[in-house]
């Protein structure tokens, strides 16, 4: 065996190390919700969440990578509307996206069915730029999977964002976690 095979060899097995699946463990985020998450992700303790997430409806539940970069949220909110309407709404939640950010490129648009329930999910990478001109950072770019459904009279959103550079390393990860939300 040549060296160059070898180096070449342990070169392919460092990298795949690297981009190994992240392990995922099963998360009880409520009585009713549960989802799996990456082993090493942390609840965001209640300041964390005001800071990062200073919305009129605080989410649920928030956990975070050890570095802080990824997010994974889930918020519920009284609904008027039931898990029909899911496909009449997507286009309100659309424009809702469009107007948070300045540029949305979407992947996937669509009503979908996870364990069962129906979905809305919008998987996109966004763009936010500070528009008011006081700084001169670059736009803030993100890998995003926003997941709607409606429970009762309870409205569920799910959401999970990962800096965009992470996004190829990231994706089938955030897909998985997405589809093994589980809501009884």
């Amino acid at each position: 065996m040549n060296m160059r095979y070898i180096a070449f060899l342990a070169i392919i097995f460092i990298a795949g190390v690297a981009f190994a699946q992240t392990k995922l463990k099963k998360t009880q985020v409520s009585k009713e919700v549960s989802v799996m998450l990456p082993q090493d992700f942390m609840p965001m303790p209640d300041d964390g969440i005001a800071r990062k997430y200073p919305a009129s409806t605080k989410p649920l539940a928030v956990y975070t990578s050890p570095n802080g970069q990824i997010d994974f949220s889930i918020t519920q909110k009284p609904s008027q509307f039931k898990e029909e309407d899911l496909d009449m709404l997507r286009e309100f939640y659309k424009a809702n996206l469009l107007e948070t950010f300045t540029q949305v490129d979407f992947i996937r648009q669509e009503v979908t069915q996870v364990k069962g329930k129906k979905y809305l999910v919008f998987e996109f990478v966004s763009k936010l730029a500070d528009e008011r001109g006081t700084t001169n950072l670059a736009p803030v770019q993100k890998y995003s999977i926003m997941q709607y459904t409606i429970k009762g009279d309870q409205l569920y959103i799910f959401t999970m964002h990962v800096p965009f550079i992470l996004k190829n390393e990231w994706q089938d990860t955030a897909r998985e976690i997405m589809g093994s939300i589980n809501i009884k």
